[in-house]
């Protein structure tokens, strides 16, 4: 084997320059008991960060893998954060150590919607696939999926207290759901489109839903009273003797759903905003409402207690009779009436203008009666407001915006600094420049849009080319502006550094290209420092656009991309026309010269990429490298390898010489814009249509391409494994409820390793079995056979227990899939060995669930196997034996807690957790009944 060309590879190292992205929405977090309202929880593409919005500090990043964040949710203890992704998974990170140690996999698309019952034991999650999984999160397995809607999932509400879950979607229906028998028992179809939010208020008593139009939708709900049982009949509306002959008796409605409960419209809320509703959301006790449309107002709302509202309507009431009275209504006999509406619940507060266009919003109140709003704006920001919601007309202050972190549009330019510690990032209104190092902002000056950008020699000034066509030069010292030089008529589209780093080379959309130096001017202001500036020397007028220029590393020659698809070459001194590069079928949007001045890479708008000689002009090889047009280019400094940005997400380096492509930077969720390598080659920087700036740095380790290849070939693979048909399950039917996981490649895998575990077993009970016989027919005993080299490695365990072991690695919520892949020739063995560890007491728990869910899926096949009858009849006795000794267990355990938890009451004098704040309220409930039937007698 001959000697191959060693690659270094280059891996991500860190994400910055974005504050929220725009898929996922804002949540207030607490970190170790910290005050409330102070950290903001945020996705930045696969990352979250949370940041200190008091400081605008990031104080946490939850680590992600690949796919987008597009929904976060705080749990109801504050101790965790559930994060769903792009493709469906669900994991939930520890807030103290930032680390996740559950995840779900069962969505096919992206999730949408994530939402904790009361306790913090079950998630819910809604996904642009259409259905809702309810999620176990103690025991970190899912428990059902409810189908039914017919577009994505909008929202998903646990009722606190009722087993109940209540669902919006696109398909503009609300559905209930029973989760005990896991049945759509309503759906409500009172909406003309989707319903995009929706929140319970007034103690689960109301539902609010907003819609595509200005309207918010008010729903009373009124449950079943507790006292009638599920299948009695429940009486609407009967006709009694004082009623009218026109009233129409409604009778009996024996509706499934009129057994729960019933929801009728109650009115609805106008908006100020014409648009759809984007996000709605209240504080933890409904107290306030906050909702929003596309643009950038944010409409808060308060809903009135109970009796607040009586207290209104009795001076209402009071006004209409005084009314009456003085209108001499009172001798006709006629009582006045006041109709409750729906506004005299739910009253306007306040209306917050946020810098830009919202995003998602998330609100706190706080018990004094202060509201804390933090928005996510579509722009990169995260604002804050404090509201005085007990004031009449409360006004939104703004207490905090996080701006300087990152560009409110896409960085469109990229540069690094000759020492490689600084980093220059420019887009349509600032310039930044970052410490590489710390990927700390050091400097941010107001620009017009940028589009090209270079640091001077010497690192001291910087140089944008902007779309208006003109030179900006800003000194990083002070961090002003010098000098704005009118360069061309249209937009300046590059700019490239002489190699004598004497001056600049600029081309434009006048068709020019123009040549200046620097020079040192008299500073007019102060009048003794000297200034940077550019002067300009000469013109070369094209027949086209000018779209890249760059200069060969020899100053030999000048290399221009123009409009019409081909790359001109002219002589830098004289300005002769040297050769012309033509076969690209789209323009040359990026292009870059080798080190050597011998070779010239060209990437176009056709995808492709072509590699010339500067020689003769010749076409050394067209390679197509991206899966859209190609927007960035560069050789690595003192090497024949370069790099190519892509509108298809990718970063793809590339072999000059052997025309190789040898690895692809996957990170970036959005097409990327531009590029710069450090004069190093060790760092790479890149940005992206995702408001985020990426960091790669060249590390040790080796690439071998035949190796690359093959770890390509491998994942595709096993992509094309996962998305398989389904496993059906025998016996299951296609209704409103099916199993909660998916197949996956962990499952595929999980299965693999229970199968060759299986194997493993049955080879040693064979050898053992072999040598029991042997043993028998020579009369004593022989050395006993060698031990399997995997069971010595595990501790000399028994094969029963290293099946054991492998059952137990399997995550729990990947378990029933990964059985449902066995095949049934493995399962009689299987059921053989729970049997065994039953009777040792081994794992009884997870035994149990995976025998359950065998016997459920393999039914059929497990009653007719006479072989299998005494198995299943010893393990029925086993298992009830063994679950009632670990009921009794805990039935101790839990007598004995509760009695130590007494003895401590009464020595103490305390009560421990929630039990005080129930009493607490219940005796301020019988206080307040006590006081109005006084005053009523009174």
């Amino acid at each position: 084997m001959g000697l191959t060309k060693q690659y270094l590879r280059y891996a991500a190292s860190a994400v910055f320059g974005v504050i929220g992205s725009q898929k996922a929405n804002i949540a207030y977090v607490t970190l170790r008991g910290g005050e409330k309202g102070r950290y903001v929880a945020v996705a930045a593409c696969e990352h979250v960060f949370i940041w200190d919005v008091r400081k605008a500090e990031k104080v946490l990043i939850l680590q992600g893998n690949k796919q987008e964040v597009t929904y976060l949710y705080p749990s109801p203890d504050g101790v965790h954060i559930a994060v769903g992704y792009e493709d469906g998974a669900v994991r939930i990170f520890s807030l103290l150590s930032g680390e996740s140690n559950v995840s779900f996999s069962g969505h096919k698309s992206a999730v949408t919607v994530i939402r904790y019952d009361a306790l913090g034991a079950r998630l819910v999650t809604g996904s642009r696939d259409t259905d809702v999984i309810v999620w176990d999160v103690i025991n970190e397995c899912g428990l059902y999926r409810l189908k039914g809607h017919k577009d994505a999932i909008t929202q998903a509400l646990f009722l606190k207290g009722k087993n109940l879950l209540v669902t919006s979607s696109k398909d503009t229906f609300v559905k209930w759901w029973d989760l005990d028998t896991q049945h759509c028992f309503k759906t409500m179809v009172g909406h003309r489109s989707e319903v995009w939010g929706m929140v319970l208020l007034n103690q689960e008593s109301k539902l609010l839903t907003g819609s595509a139009d200005s309207e918010l939708r008010a729903w009373n709900i009124d449950y079943l009273e507790e006292g009638k049982e599920v299948g009695e009949p429940r009486i609407k509306k009967v006709k009694g003797l004082l009623d009218e002959d026109d009233e129409v008796e409604e009778g009996l409605d024996e509706g499934p759903e009129e057994r729960i409960l019933s929801c009728e419209k109650a009115g609805s809320i106008l908006r100020e905003s014409r648009d759809r509703v984007v996000s709605m959301t209240t504080d933890t006790r409904a107290k306030v409402l906050a909702c929003h449309g596309t643009d950038a107002v944010l409409e808060v709302f308060t809903i009135l207690p109970e009796e607040e509202v009586q207290r209104r309507m009795e001076r209402k009431l009071k006004k209409a009779k005084k009314k009456a009275k003085s209108k001499g209504g009172e001798e006709d006999g006629i009582e006045p009436v006041v109709e409750r509406k729906l506004e005299d619940e739910i009253q306007r507060l306040a209306n917050i203008k946020a810098s830009s266009k919202i995003r998602s919003v998330d609100c706190l109140l706080s018990p004094s009666g202060e509201m804390k709003v933090a928005l996510l704006l579509q722009n990169n920001t995260v604002e804050t407001y404090t509201l005085k919601t007990t004031e009449t007309n409360p006004q939104g202050t703004k207490t905090a915006r996080l701006t300087l972190s990152g560009h409110r549009t896409d960085v469109r330019t990229l540069a690094f600094s000759s020492d490689n510690i600084a980093m220059l990032s420019a887009s349509a209104e600032t310039v930044k420049v970052w410490n590489r190092s710390t990927l700390q902002v050091v400097r941010t000056m107001a620009c017009e849009y940028a589009l090209c950008s270079l640091f001077v020699p010497g690192d001291r000034q910087i140089i944008i080319g902007t779309k208006s066509g003109k030179i900006q030069i800003f000194d990083l010292a002070s961090g002003s502006l010098l000098e704005t030089t009118d360069a061309h008529d249209g937009a300046m589209w590059s700019i490239c550094l002489s190699p004598d780093q004497r001056g600049i080379v600029t081309g434009g959309a006048d068709k020019t290209v123009k040549f200046w130096e620097f020079e040192l001017v008299k500073d007019q202001e102060s009048g003794q420092n000297k200034r940077l500036t550019v002067k300009h020397t000469r013109t070369l007028q094209l027949d086209e656009d000018v779209l890249c220029v760059r200069y060969s590393p020899d100053q030999r020659l000048l290399a221009v991309s123009l409009l019409d698809c081909t790359v001109k070459i002219f002589y830098t001194d004289t300005l002769k026309f040297f050769l012309s590069l033509y076969g690209h079928k789209l323009p040359v949007l990026c292009l870059d010269i080798s080190h050597d001045s011998t070779l010239i890479a060209t990437g176009s708008a056709d995808r492709n990429v072509k590699i010339w000689g500067l020689d003769f002009g010749d076409c050394h090889r067209s390679m197509f490298a991206h899966d859209d047009s190609v927007m960035f280019l560069q050789f690595v400094p003192k090497t024949h390898l370069f790099f190519t940005a892509g509108k298809d997400k990718k970063i793809k380096q590339w072999d000059a010489d052997k025309f190789e492509h040898i690895q692809t930077l996957e990170g970036h969720h959005r097409e990327v814009w531009c590029l710069a390598i450090s004069p190093s080659g060790d760092y790479i920087v890149s940005s992206s249509h995702d408001k985020s700036l990426r960091l790669w740095e060249r590390t040790r380790e080796p690439i071998i391409l035949e190796e690359e290849k093959e770890m390509e070939r491998e994942a595709e693979f096993e992509e094309s494994l996962a998305k398989g048909e389904e496993p059906v399950v025998p016996g299951e039917t296609k209704g409103e409820a099916g199993p909660a996981g998916k197949k996956t490649v962990e499952t595929v895998k999980a299965a693999e390793r229970i199968m060759e575990a299986l194997e493993l077993y049955r080879e040693e009970s064979k050898k053992l079995e072999e040598h029991r016989i042997a043993c028998e027919t020579a009369g004593k005993q022989l050395p006993p056979p060698k031990t399997n080299p995997i069971l010595v490695a595990f501790g000399n365990i028994s094969p029963s227990r290293y099946v054991l072991d492998i059952i137990k690695k399997v995550k729990s919520s990947e378990l029933e899939v990964s059985l449902l892949v066995l095949p049934f020739p493995y399962i009689p063995d299987l059921l053989s060995l729970f049997n065994h560890f039953i009777q040792e007491g081994w794992e009884v728990e997870l035994v149990c669930r995976c025998l359950f869910f065998l016997l459920r899926v393999h039914f059929g096949q497990i009653s007719s196997n006479q072989m299998l009858l005494p198995v299943i009849d010893s393990l029925r006795s086993n298992t009830i034996s063994k679950v009632q000794e670990i009921r009794d267990v805990l039935g101790f355990n839990s007598a004995g807690l509760q009695f130590l938890q007494r003895e401590i009451e009464s020595k103490e004098d305390v009560m421990f957790f929630t039990d005080a704040t129930d009493r607490f309220e219940e005796k301020k409930r019988k206080r307040k009944k006590k006081e109005r039937a006084i005053l009523t007698i009174s």
